[in-house]
């Protein structure tokens, strides 16, 4: 069983590339696809309060239901956030990833080399004839 841990949307971009260098560094991690299996109120507040950022800053903002909702507003406290979040999991963004070294929300994708116990795999070269 590893002891890494993604958060992961397949459609998105930035999660598919931290997903791609985590497995480069020769690890399988275990994938949370979030917006399927999203985590309970308790497991993302621990997974924020790991992040060490504000709440916003774990809001997507760039989803259209954020300004649907007006989440932008600074009526919001952190607990309504969080509530938006869970009923929304849309609107947390992604990837996090969770190692031994640490939790980051990686976006950027190169974020998660900072908490990768082990280094990027390099990629040999074809031999010159």
């Amino acid at each position: 069983m590893t002891d890494i841990t993604i958060y992961h949307n397949p459609n998105c971009g930035t999660s598919r590339n931290t997903l791609a260098m985590v497995r480069n560094s020769g690890i399988e991690p275990r994938v949370i696809e979030y917006l399927k299996t999203p985590p309970s109120r308790a497991e993302l507040v621990a997974l924020i309060a790991a992040i060490g950022k504000p709440v916003r800053d774990v809001l997507r903002n760039k989803d259209s239901l954020f300004e649907e909702l007006d989440l932008g507003n600074p009526k919001w406290s952190d607990d309504d956030l969080i509530d938006f979040m869970i009923v929304n999991p849309i609107l947390i963004n992604r990837p996090i990833v969770v190692t031994p070294l640490g939790t980051r929300l990686c976006r950027p994708s190169e974020t998660v080399l900072e908490i990768l116990p082990q280094p990027q795999q390099g990629i040999s070269e074809p031999p010159k004839v």
